[in-house]
């Protein structure tokens, strides 16, 4: 069926379509070439999008990573020695960082542990001051339990023995 004026009306949903298509791709191509910077002290690049992914590599504050994808909040990214894998979204940022510390580079920052201790007020001085108004209590538990590392391998493991299945991305 033409219309009064002798076009095709599939005609103009096609070009519809093909605009949309041109700019979805042209979207995924931006963000796909998107530059972002870590902005935690250091962040471990995993080989899937999960904390329990295996660890890649480990990147450090100011590095600057090309957005691949995404998946909900995990981010693949490809960094400086050309290595694909992810990165949660919580340790980039859009900006270009770089630590300075009065106009020269600076060695030191805070750690991402360091970084959530300190959003709930608990830093090393918060630590001193408790440990001396409480000088009969034992850290000595505390102390240890500090130093317990579990790999994601042990996590997972855990994890499946529970049959538990984490919310975010931990399959």
């Amino acid at each position: 069926m033409k219309s009064k004026v002798g076009i095709n009306p599939i005609i103009p949903r096609l070009g519809a379509g093909l605009w949309l298509a041109m700019a979805l791709v042209a979207g995924l191509a931006w963000a796909a070439g998107q530059v972002m910077s870590v902005q935690v002290r250091t962040t471990q690049m995993r080989a899937r999008p999960s904390f329990l992914g295996t660890t890649i590599s480990e990147i450090t504050y100011g590095t600057q990573v090309n957005l691949v994808s995404r998946q909900g909040p995990w981010v693949k990214v490809t960094g400086p020695q050309g290595k694909t894998g992810w990165l949660h979204e919580s340790a980039l940022s859009e900006k270009e960082l770089a630590m300075v510390s009065g106009g020269t580079e600076a060695a030191t920052g805070a750690s991402g542990e360091e970084i959530a201790l300190a959003g709930k007020g608990f830093n090393d001085q918060v630590e001193r001051e408790f440990r001396k108004q409480n000088a009969d209590l034992d850290f000595g538990q505390v102390d240890r339990m500090e130093k317990i590392v579990v790999t994601p391998e042990q996590a997972a493991a855990f994890l499946a023995a529970g049959q538990i299945i984490p919310a975010e991305g931990g399959r």
